[in-house]
């Protein structure tokens, strides 16, 4: 079982997290932004992990440090869990409909962050989150994890939908990109011998 735990503390957020990658979906968040829980959740659900992550920022500042924060610990267990990564099949992507919305979500575990990110979403807030900051949740994820993630939106109408069928997508993808073939089991998903 591929497993890892953080902590992070900083002086603007501390944050605290686990994650079992061979898990069953079981999830406790609690980030003081209740829809950035809300994804999380069904990051977990929709990715078969086990995540507990909980976080105290300074919110009465602004949700941005939390936001991006949550973002890197979520890389930081990754990476730790994946560890070497020998046997992965490294990358993975989905398609997702979320009712009149479609999104897409490509990822590469190779070792190389970068980001591509549209989402399309036009509101300043969905439900109490700001929905900018998803795009630094994501910034976050890639920096940490050693990720390149590419998403996209598209059409739809919802910015909630859109936002769920962001994350429910990114489970999904992740969770190919991180299991394990056995073929391959003692091997780097590399030509070049190094991740």
């Amino acid at each position: 079982m591929r497993k890892a735990a953080i902590r992070r503390d900083t002086r603007e957020t501390r944050i605290s997290g686990s994650l079992a990658i061979e898990g069953r979906g079981r999830y406790e968040i609690a980030t003081g932004i209740r829809f950035l829980d809300h994804m999380l959740e069904l990051f977990a659900k929709h990715g078969g992990f086990d995540l507990k992550l909980h976080a105290e920022g300074d919110l009465d500042v602004d949700q941005h440090h939390t936001v991006e924060d949550a973002g890197i610990v979520l890389g930081q267990l990754f990476s730790k869990a994946l560890a070497d990564r020998k046997g992965i099949n490294r990358a993975g992507y989905f398609v997702l409909p979320m009712d009149e919305t479609l999104a897409v979500v490509a990822v590469d575990m190779g070792g190389r962050p970068a980001l591509v990110y549209k989402d399309s979403v036009r509101v300043r807030m969905v439900g109490d989150l700001q929905a900018e900051l998803v795009e630094d949740f994501f910034g976050g994820f890639v920096q940490h994890a050693g990720a390149n993630l590419h998403v996209k939106i598209l059409y739809g109408r919802s910015s909630h939908h859109k936002l769920e069928a962001i994350f429910k997508c990114f489970a999904r993808a992740m969770k190919f990109a991180c299991s394990k073939d056995a073929r391959l089991k003692d091997e780097l998903p590399s030509t070049k011998g190094l991740l």
